[in-house]
Protein backbone atom coordinates (compact mmCIF):
# COMPACT_ATOMS: atom_id res chain seq x y z
CA UNK A 1 0.00 0.00 0.00
CA UNK A 2 2.83 2.34 0.82
CA UNK A 3 4.35 2.67 -2.65
CA UNK A 4 1.09 2.69 -4.69
CA UNK A 5 0.79 6.51 -3.83
CA UNK A 6 3.71 7.45 -6.13
CA UNK A 7 3.15 4.81 -8.98
CA UNK A 8 -0.31 6.15 -9.34
CA UNK A 9 0.81 9.74 -9.32
CA UNK A 10 3.49 8.50 -12.53
CA UNK A 11 0.27 7.03 -14.10
CA UNK A 12 -1.60 10.02 -14.04
CA UNK A 13 1.33 11.96 -15.15
CA UNK A 14 1.68 9.88 -18.09
CA UNK A 15 -1.59 9.78 -18.85
CA UNK A 16 -1.47 13.61 -19.09
CA UNK A 17 1.84 13.63 -21.48
CA UNK A 18 -0.44 11.15 -23.72
CA UNK A 19 -3.36 12.68 -24.30
CA UNK A 20 -2.05 16.56 -25.11
CA UNK A 21 1.24 16.87 -26.44
CA UNK A 22 1.63 20.25 -26.14
CA UNK A 23 0.48 19.73 -22.12
CA UNK A 24 3.54 17.51 -22.38
CA UNK A 25 5.85 20.47 -23.30
CA UNK A 26 4.37 22.69 -21.38
CA UNK A 27 4.86 20.63 -18.32
CA UNK A 28 8.01 19.75 -18.43
CA UNK A 29 9.36 22.89 -19.66
CA UNK A 30 7.64 24.10 -15.84
CA UNK A 31 9.08 21.31 -14.32
CA UNK A 32 12.24 22.19 -14.97
CA UNK A 33 12.36 25.71 -14.51
CA UNK A 34 11.49 25.06 -11.16
CA UNK A 35 14.62 24.90 -9.45
CA UNK A 36 14.49 22.39 -6.84
CA UNK A 37 10.66 23.72 -5.65
CA UNK A 38 7.58 21.96 -6.54
CA UNK A 39 6.02 22.63 -9.95
CA UNK A 40 2.75 23.64 -10.19
CA UNK A 41 2.25 20.54 -12.22
CA UNK A 42 3.26 18.60 -9.21
CA UNK A 43 0.85 19.95 -7.80
CA UNK A 44 -1.51 19.73 -9.87
CA UNK A 45 -0.94 15.51 -10.14
CA UNK A 46 -1.63 15.72 -6.44
CA UNK A 47 -4.95 17.37 -6.66
CA UNK A 48 -6.12 14.80 -9.66
CA UNK A 49 -8.79 12.26 -7.67
CA UNK A 50 -8.78 9.84 -10.57
CA UNK A 51 -7.26 9.92 -14.58
CA UNK A 52 -9.31 12.05 -16.93
CA UNK A 53 -10.93 9.87 -19.50
CA UNK A 54 -11.20 12.96 -22.51
CA UNK A 55 -10.46 16.12 -23.02
CA UNK A 56 -13.50 17.47 -21.39
CA UNK A 57 -12.48 16.14 -18.39
CA UNK A 58 -9.03 17.39 -18.69
CA UNK A 59 -10.04 20.65 -18.80
CA UNK A 60 -12.49 20.69 -15.79
CA UNK A 61 -9.69 19.53 -13.75
CA UNK A 62 -7.09 21.92 -14.80
CA UNK A 63 -9.92 24.57 -14.41
CA UNK A 64 -10.59 23.17 -10.76
CA UNK A 65 -6.67 23.79 -10.05
CA UNK A 66 -6.60 27.31 -11.59
CA UNK A 67 -10.00 27.88 -9.10
CA UNK A 68 -7.62 26.16 -5.96
CA UNK A 69 -4.45 28.57 -7.20
CA UNK A 70 -2.45 25.43 -8.14
CA UNK A 71 -2.55 26.70 -11.57
CA UNK A 72 -1.70 30.54 -13.04
CA UNK A 73 -4.37 31.77 -15.36
CA UNK A 74 -1.31 32.33 -18.67
CA UNK A 75 -0.61 28.65 -17.90
CA UNK A 76 -3.97 27.59 -17.64
CA UNK A 77 -4.92 29.40 -21.21
CA UNK A 78 -2.00 28.12 -22.92
CA UNK A 79 -3.22 24.51 -22.27
CA UNK A 80 -6.22 25.24 -23.13
CA UNK A 81 -5.42 26.23 -26.59
CA UNK A 82 -2.53 23.46 -26.92
CA UNK A 83 -5.94 21.75 -26.35
CA UNK A 84 -8.48 23.46 -28.91
CA UNK A 85 -6.15 23.42 -32.20
CA UNK A 86 -6.80 20.10 -32.20
CA UNK A 87 -10.77 20.91 -32.80
CA UNK A 88 -10.05 23.69 -35.11
CA UNK A 89 -9.24 23.31 -38.43
CA UNK A 90 -7.69 25.84 -41.07
CA UNK A 91 -10.93 27.58 -42.07
CA UNK A 92 -11.41 28.67 -38.43
CA UNK A 93 -8.40 31.08 -38.34
CA UNK A 94 -7.05 31.99 -42.21
CA UNK A 95 -7.14 35.65 -43.34
CA UNK A 96 -10.03 35.18 -45.86
CA UNK A 97 -9.02 35.78 -49.89
CA UNK A 98 -10.30 39.18 -50.04
CA UNK A 99 -8.27 40.72 -47.07
CA UNK A 100 -5.12 38.82 -48.16
CA UNK A 101 -2.60 41.34 -48.94
CA UNK A 102 -1.09 40.48 -52.60
CA UNK A 103 1.31 41.23 -55.38
CA UNK A 104 0.69 40.77 -59.11
CA UNK A 105 3.65 39.82 -60.91
CA UNK A 106 3.40 42.24 -63.49
CA UNK A 107 3.86 45.14 -60.90
CA UNK A 108 7.03 47.01 -60.38
CA UNK A 109 8.83 47.84 -56.96
CA UNK A 110 7.48 51.05 -57.08
CA UNK A 111 3.71 50.04 -57.51
CA UNK A 112 4.25 47.44 -54.47
CA UNK A 113 6.52 48.78 -51.75
CA UNK A 114 4.01 51.03 -50.46
CA UNK A 115 2.37 48.03 -49.38
CA UNK A 116 4.77 45.90 -48.19
CA UNK A 117 5.67 49.04 -46.23
CA UNK A 118 2.58 50.11 -44.94
CA UNK A 119 1.47 46.19 -43.66
CA UNK A 120 4.76 45.41 -42.81
CA UNK A 121 4.36 41.57 -43.27
CA UNK A 122 7.19 39.36 -44.01
CA UNK A 123 5.57 37.11 -46.68
CA UNK A 124 3.30 38.18 -49.45
CA UNK A 125 1.65 35.61 -52.04
CA UNK A 126 2.27 36.84 -55.68
CA UNK A 127 -0.11 36.24 -58.28
CA UNK A 128 -0.75 36.21 -62.07
CA UNK A 129 -3.78 37.41 -63.65
CA UNK A 130 -6.42 36.19 -60.51
CA UNK A 131 -5.99 35.45 -56.80
CA UNK A 132 -6.38 31.71 -57.97
CA UNK A 133 -3.00 32.20 -60.07
CA UNK A 134 -0.81 32.05 -56.87
CA UNK A 135 2.71 31.62 -58.49
CA UNK A 136 4.53 31.62 -55.40
CA UNK A 137 5.86 33.68 -52.35
CA UNK A 138 7.69 36.74 -52.11
CA UNK A 139 10.05 37.15 -48.82
CA UNK A 140 10.46 40.90 -47.58
CA UNK A 141 13.84 40.39 -46.82
CA UNK A 142 14.46 39.38 -50.68
CA UNK A 143 13.92 42.78 -51.51
CA UNK A 144 16.68 44.67 -49.37
CA UNK A 145 19.21 44.32 -52.33
CA UNK A 146 16.76 46.98 -54.35
CA UNK A 147 17.56 49.23 -51.88
CA UNK A 148 21.63 48.85 -53.38
CA UNK A 149 20.41 48.79 -56.78
CA UNK A 150 20.06 52.07 -58.28
CA UNK A 151 17.67 51.20 -61.00
CA UNK A 152 15.24 48.84 -60.28
CA UNK A 153 13.48 48.22 -63.88
CA UNK A 154 15.89 45.16 -64.48
CA UNK A 155 14.05 43.79 -61.22
CA UNK A 156 12.18 40.68 -62.12
CA UNK A 157 10.06 39.40 -59.74
CA UNK A 158 10.05 35.70 -60.57
CA UNK A 159 13.38 35.36 -59.66
CA UNK A 160 12.83 36.04 -56.35
CA UNK A 161 10.09 33.95 -55.77
CA UNK A 162 9.73 30.77 -53.33
CA UNK A 163 7.81 27.83 -53.54
CA UNK A 164 3.95 28.47 -52.67
CA UNK A 165 2.63 26.18 -50.28
CA UNK A 166 -0.84 24.77 -50.29
CA UNK A 167 -3.47 23.30 -47.69
CA UNK A 168 -7.08 22.20 -47.87
CA UNK A 169 -9.76 24.45 -45.65
CA UNK A 170 -10.49 21.51 -43.66
CA UNK A 171 -7.22 20.53 -42.34
CA UNK A 172 -6.84 20.66 -38.72
CA UNK A 173 -4.45 23.13 -37.25
CA UNK A 174 -2.25 20.73 -34.54
CA UNK A 175 -1.78 19.08 -37.99
CA UNK A 176 -0.66 22.26 -39.79
CA UNK A 177 1.65 23.15 -37.06
CA UNK A 178 3.30 20.03 -37.37
CA UNK A 179 3.69 20.46 -41.06
CA UNK A 180 5.13 23.95 -40.50
CA UNK A 181 7.88 22.79 -38.11
CA UNK A 182 8.86 19.92 -40.30
CA UNK A 183 9.17 21.55 -43.46
CA UNK A 184 10.38 24.88 -41.87
CA UNK A 185 7.52 26.84 -43.73
CA UNK A 186 5.84 30.03 -41.86
CA UNK A 187 2.63 30.58 -44.33
CA UNK A 188 0.70 28.20 -46.64
CA UNK A 189 -2.54 29.58 -49.61
CA UNK A 190 -5.68 27.84 -48.30
CA UNK A 191 -7.30 25.96 -50.96
CA UNK A 192 -11.70 26.01 -51.01
CA UNK A 193 -12.86 22.52 -52.19
CA UNK A 194 -13.07 23.67 -55.34
CA UNK A 195 -9.49 24.25 -55.61
CA UNK A 196 -9.60 28.60 -55.74
CA UNK A 197 -7.85 30.10 -53.23
CA UNK A 198 -9.73 30.79 -50.13
CA UNK A 199 -7.45 32.58 -47.77
CA UNK A 200 -3.72 32.47 -46.18
CA UNK A 201 -2.67 30.97 -42.36
CA UNK A 202 0.59 31.53 -41.19
CA UNK A 203 2.34 29.74 -38.37
CA UNK A 204 1.86 32.47 -36.11
CA UNK A 205 -2.31 32.70 -36.67
CA UNK A 206 -1.81 28.77 -35.30
CA UNK A 207 0.58 29.87 -32.58
CA UNK A 208 -1.17 32.42 -31.38
CA UNK A 209 -4.40 30.14 -31.12
CA UNK A 210 -2.38 28.14 -27.88
CA UNK A 211 -0.36 31.22 -26.14
CA UNK A 212 -2.68 34.54 -27.26
CA UNK A 213 -1.62 37.14 -29.08
CA UNK A 214 2.42 37.08 -30.10
CA UNK A 215 3.56 40.57 -30.24
CA UNK A 216 6.55 41.97 -32.17
CA UNK A 217 8.46 45.38 -33.24
CA UNK A 218 5.47 46.67 -35.05
CA UNK A 219 3.06 46.75 -31.94
CA UNK A 220 2.35 48.91 -29.56
CA UNK A 221 5.31 49.23 -27.04
CA UNK A 222 4.22 47.48 -23.21
CA UNK A 223 4.43 50.80 -21.51
CA UNK A 224 1.66 52.65 -24.30
CA UNK A 225 -1.69 52.01 -25.36
CA UNK A 226 -1.58 53.93 -28.61
CA UNK A 227 1.11 54.08 -31.80
CA UNK A 228 0.95 56.95 -33.93
CA UNK A 229 2.31 55.71 -37.41
CA UNK A 230 3.79 57.59 -40.18
CA UNK A 231 0.98 57.57 -42.37
CA UNK A 232 -1.55 59.14 -40.26
CA UNK A 233 -2.99 56.11 -38.67
CA UNK A 234 -2.59 54.86 -34.90
CA UNK A 235 -1.82 51.08 -33.71
CA UNK A 236 -3.99 50.94 -30.40
CA UNK A 237 -4.05 48.16 -28.03
CA UNK A 238 -7.75 46.79 -27.46
CA UNK A 239 -6.99 47.18 -23.84
CA UNK A 240 -6.85 50.95 -24.12
CA UNK A 241 -9.14 52.10 -21.62
CA UNK A 242 -12.03 54.31 -23.35
CA UNK A 243 -11.11 57.23 -21.00
CA UNK A 244 -7.37 56.97 -22.11
CA UNK A 245 -9.08 57.13 -25.91
CA UNK A 246 -10.77 59.52 -25.67
CA UNK A 247 -7.94 62.12 -23.73
CA UNK A 248 -6.05 61.37 -26.80
CA UNK A 249 -8.51 61.82 -29.76
CA UNK A 250 -10.13 64.51 -28.13
CA UNK A 251 -13.46 62.32 -28.46
CA UNK A 252 -16.75 61.36 -26.35
CA UNK A 253 -17.24 57.80 -26.49
CA UNK A 254 -19.37 56.59 -23.63
CA UNK A 255 -17.64 54.22 -20.89
CA UNK A 256 -20.82 53.42 -18.97
CA UNK A 257 -21.48 50.28 -21.02
CA UNK A 258 -17.50 49.15 -21.86
CA UNK A 259 -14.47 49.92 -20.27
CA UNK A 260 -11.93 49.58 -22.97
CA UNK A 261 -11.58 50.23 -27.01
CA UNK A 262 -11.57 46.28 -27.44
CA UNK A 263 -15.38 46.18 -25.70
CA UNK A 264 -16.26 48.74 -27.68
CA UNK A 265 -15.09 47.82 -31.29
CA UNK A 266 -16.98 43.99 -30.32
CA UNK A 267 -19.91 45.47 -29.98
CA UNK A 268 -20.04 47.49 -32.87
CA UNK A 269 -19.19 44.15 -34.74
CA UNK A 270 -21.27 42.28 -32.73
CA UNK A 271 -19.37 38.95 -32.43
CA UNK A 272 -15.37 38.47 -31.68
CA UNK A 273 -13.70 39.51 -35.28
CA UNK A 274 -11.34 37.88 -37.12
CA UNK A 275 -8.41 39.42 -38.15
CA UNK A 276 -8.32 42.73 -40.95
CA UNK A 277 -12.24 42.67 -40.62
CA UNK A 278 -13.14 46.44 -40.12
CA UNK A 279 -15.65 48.38 -38.77
CA UNK A 280 -16.73 51.91 -38.55
CA UNK A 281 -17.31 54.12 -35.20
CA UNK A 282 -18.03 57.68 -35.53
CA UNK A 283 -15.03 59.42 -37.40
CA UNK A 284 -13.07 56.09 -37.06
CA UNK A 285 -12.66 53.11 -38.90
CA UNK A 286 -11.22 50.28 -36.97
CA UNK A 287 -9.26 46.94 -38.13
CA UNK A 288 -8.80 44.17 -36.17
CA UNK A 289 -4.68 43.57 -36.66
CA UNK A 290 -4.60 40.66 -34.08
CA UNK A 291 -7.54 38.61 -32.39
CA UNK A 292 -7.61 35.18 -31.19
CA UNK A 293 -10.79 32.67 -30.56
CA UNK A 294 -11.19 34.69 -27.58
CA UNK A 295 -10.61 37.97 -27.37
CA UNK A 296 -9.01 41.04 -29.76
CA UNK A 297 -5.56 42.11 -29.08
CA UNK A 298 -4.42 44.66 -31.33
CA UNK A 299 -6.34 47.45 -33.82
CA UNK A 300 -5.49 49.67 -36.35
CA UNK A 301 -7.34 52.96 -36.38
CA UNK A 302 -7.74 55.10 -39.52
CA UNK A 303 -9.44 58.80 -39.46
CA UNK A 304 -12.46 59.37 -41.56
CA UNK A 305 -12.40 62.88 -43.09
CA UNK A 306 -16.24 63.72 -42.94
Amino acid sequence: MGSSGPVCRRRRLKTLNCNNKGFRVIAMSEDRSSNGQKSWLGKLTQAFAHEPKNRQELLELLREAHQNKLLDSEALAIVEGAIQVADLQVRDIMVPRSQMISIKATQTPREFLPAVIDSAHSRYPVIGESHDDVMGVLLAKDLLPLILKENGDSFNIKDLLRPATFVPESKRLNVLLREFRANHNHMAIVIDEYGGVAGLVTIEDVLEQIVGDIEDEHDVEEDSYIKPLPSGDFLIKALTPIETFNEFFDSEFSDDEFDTVGGLVMSAFGHLPKRNETTEIGAYRFRILNADSRRIHLIRLTPIAR
